[in-house]
């Protein structure tokens, strides 16, 4: 009896004590406000999925998520059967692609992935009470995947808040919420995986990896976590059959934001950079280089003209905190750079001789900068060359200072350079990442001269 005693008292205190931690955590004060001690939640990432309510994230973010469908219209060659039934012209070809998206605002701004819209010609939006309305398109960044929609509505309608992405941790639960397909907004539940993973050859991309299942159709939605705050726009699958396999890639909500503010402030996106080239530090590098440091950004290269320049960085030096924001590699340098424009003032501390330094950088516009290699000066190319030469990537020839090409310089001077060692160029942060790599300067460059003619050559 004394004992079942006891267990009655320690059933009774423990729902006190749950009780007053409700009332002290979650309960409305007397101001009218709810206190959530946000800093102890996210320490709490450990518990079993069965111990963390999805629901009030789940609610507020579904109503925020949207289909996106894509009608893009094309010119075809005519094939054999036409030929015979007398149709000697193109043939249009309608395709309809899908996706989702995200309402960030109550006046109808819907951010979304690059690849979703890609090579619209119509776009429509349909929300999660199948209301539908046509989008416009307001601008993109197919570098990191994001593009901003706009509708009209006759009503304000749902949005989701941004959240911090910087301030995620590994092992945290997040929410990932799509609506494919027109089925209505679906929600999965997993954990971060890994923070600035980067999944591109020219190392400019950042992304959030987590393990919440995202399929084909889920591009462009939400990923939210447990208190519904955006913190990624899902955007790929890392899977064998295309189907997904355990792997899923967002695009941190800081840099969303600071793009969809450049978009709609600027009409495009402005990026700063520090004007410095190298690599991540591993331990194969660091004995290469004959230094003791495996973490961080060696520098082999500082950009003329550039801010690092000007703030007095050199080869040698190694970034390992920009601001507030430790460096351990290129993915995070990258990504913390990209949500920064051309003037702000970066503090970048170094590594110079075993002792730390402090630098103020100003970044520099990305379009004032050349990069020069082997003699030969490049540049991105702009839209009059796209155009001029029907093309939608590659880097430009802006002058060539090495002799031993002196006499080749009519063909060089102005031209378009649309691979290198049979490597895309895409633009100049891929070719810069590459060539820096290279050991040997000669290289083969796929380019297109100013009269149009196409050359292979050995440089």
């Amino acid at each position: 009896m004394k004992k079942f005693g006891s267990l009655v008292f320690v059933s009774l205190f423990s729902g006190a004590v749950t009780l007053g931690a409700y009332k002290f955590f979650l309960e409305p004060n007397n101001a009218g406000k709810i206190t959530l001690a946000s800093t102890n939640y996210a320490k709490n990432v450990s518990l079993g999925a069965e111990n963390i309510d999805f629901t009030a994230a789940a609610e507020n973010t579904v109503h925020a998520v949207v289909h996106v469908k894509n009608v893009s219209v094309s010119k075809v060659p005519g094939n054999i059967i036409d030929f015979m039934y007398g149709y000697r012209g193109d043939r249009e070809q309608t395709q309809i692609g899908t996706g989702s998206g995200v309402i960030i605002t109550e006046d109808g701004y819907i951010v979304t992935n690059n690849h979703v819209i890609q090579d619209a010609t119509e776009l429509e939006v349909t929300l999660n009470d199948n209301k539908s309305y046509k989008a416009k398109l307001v601008g993109t960044d197919s570098k990191m995947d994001i593009a901003l929609l706009k509708v009209d509505a006759d009503e304000k309608l749902p949005y989701v808040f941004f959240g911090d992405s910087d301030a995620i941790k590994v092992g945290e639960w997040v929410l990932a919420v799509g609506n494919p397909y027109n089925l209505n907004s679906t929600v999965t539940a997993g954990i971060v995986s890994a923070k600035a993973r980067n999944l591109s050859n020219n190392g400019i991309q950042s992304f959030i990896q987590t393990d919440a299942a995202v399929n084909p159709g889920n591009s462009g939605g939400a990923l939210v976590n447990t208190r519904g705050e955006l913190v990624g726009i899902n955007t790929m699958i890392s899977s064998p059959t295309g189907s997904y396999a355990g792997y899923s890639f967002a695009v941190p909500s800081n840099l969303t934001r600071k793009i969809i503010e450049d978009l709609m402030q600027f009409g495009n996106v402005q990026r700063g950079v520090l004007g410095v080239e190298g690599g991540e530090l591993n331990s194969n590098y660091a004995k290469e280089l004959g230094i003791k440091e495996t973490q961080g950004f060696y520098i082999n290269k500082i950009t003329k003209n550039s801010g690092a320049e000007k703030a007095g960085l050199t080869k040698g030096d190694i970034i390992v905190q920009l601001d507030d924001k430790k460096i351990n590699g290129f993915a995070e340098l990258s990504a913390y750079i990209n949500t920064k424009r051309p003037n702000d003032i970066i503090q970048v501390s170094v590594l110079r001789d075993g002792k730390q330094k402090i630098l103020p950088v100003k970044l520099t516009k990305k379009e004032i900068l050349n990069y020069e290699f082997n003699g030969i000066e490049f540049e991105d190319i702009d839209a009059s060359d796209k155009k001029q030469f029907n093309i939608k990537e590659g880097i430009k020839i802006k002058k060539v200072n090495n002799p031993e090409y002196a006499e080749y310089s009519d063909i060089l001077d102005g031209a378009v350079i649309l691979s290198i060692d049979g490597n895309k160029a895409k633009d100049m942060e891929t070719v810069s990442s590459y060539l820096a790599k290279k050991e040997n300067q000669k290289a083969r460059y796929q380019i297109i001269s100013k009269n149009g003619q196409m050359y292979s050559i050995i440089m």
